[in-house]
């Protein structure tokens, strides 16, 4: 008899965030496939039977091959086991969750999403951010800093929108993607923030300006994984004590 897979999504990292339904799916697993960014303390919701294989996946860094990890997914499944591929964030929002779906689906393999929070809300969020706001804007582009080979993001078109951009895995390219969206026509001053390890006790904080988050962010020892966040909103930040930010002069 075939298994099913759940994709889950561990949300940011605070284990209080993780949802009821994620919770229920990691009681009934035999085998969980885990991402390097999901804690300890989300793991302690696993079925003490179940089998974990640590399957590394982090933007920018060496990771076990995708191919590979469906294939294993596919495989313990049509073993007859009931099989969580456990992700950070939610696994439809850059966490390859689509691919995932396709290889279940071409192997035949019942299978459900079940979301977590992503990771650019939750920074946000983190920080006081509202991504949305009716005196500022009326919506936010989520996008990748690390477009893979071949790919390229244009920057100048983000850019034109007006929208706040919240930004992923954009930490080893931040002067890249500062330098373009200024020559895009966005101001250099416009308020910009970074998150790393967002909702967890490491997480660090920088607000400032465009033209400085690259140096401020450095400064601060702020690097992957980290979410970027560009625009007006940015400027309604409130800091939480809570999680030692440093904090950068928005005027640079």
């Amino acid at each position: 008899m075939t298994g099913r897979v759940y994709l889950v999504g561990a949300g940011p990292g605070d284990p209080d965030l993780l949802t009821l339904k994620a919770v229920k799916a990691l009681q009934c697993a035999e085998v969980v496939l885990c991402d390097d960014l999901v804690g300890d303390e989300i793991l302690e919701h696993v079925n003490p039977a179940a089998r974990i294989v640590h399957v590394g996946k982090r933007g920018g860094c060496k990771s076990t091959p995708q191919a590979f990890i469906e294939r294993l997914m596919v495989a313990e499944a049509l073993r007859g086991n009931v099989v969580v591929r456990l992700k950070g964030g939610d696994p439809s929002i850059f966490g390859r969750g689509g691919e995932e779906c396709e290889a279940l689906r071409r192997a035949g393999i019942e299978h459900e999403v079940i979301n977590g929070i992503t990771s650019g809300l939750a920074a946000a969020t983190a920080l006081g951010i509202p991504l949305t706001h009716r005196a500022l804007c009326h919506g936010a582009i989520l996008v990748t800093g690390h477009a893979g080979e071949g790919g390229k993001v244009d920057w100048s078109a983000l850019a034109a929108t007006g929208f706040p951009l919240v930004i992923y895995m954009g930490a080893r390219h931040v002067k890249e993607i500062c330098r373009e969206l200024i020559q895009g026509g966005m101001a250099s001053s416009t308020p910009a923030a970074a998150v790393s390890n967002a909702t967890r006790d490491t997480q660090r904080s920088v607000l400032t300006c465009l033209r400085t988050l690259p140096r401020d962010m450095e400064a601060a020892g702020i690097d992957s994984p980290c979410i970027l966040i560009v625009g007006e909103i940015a400027a309604l930040a409130e800091l939480p004590a809570s999680r030692n930010p440093e904090v950068v002069d928005r005027a640079g």
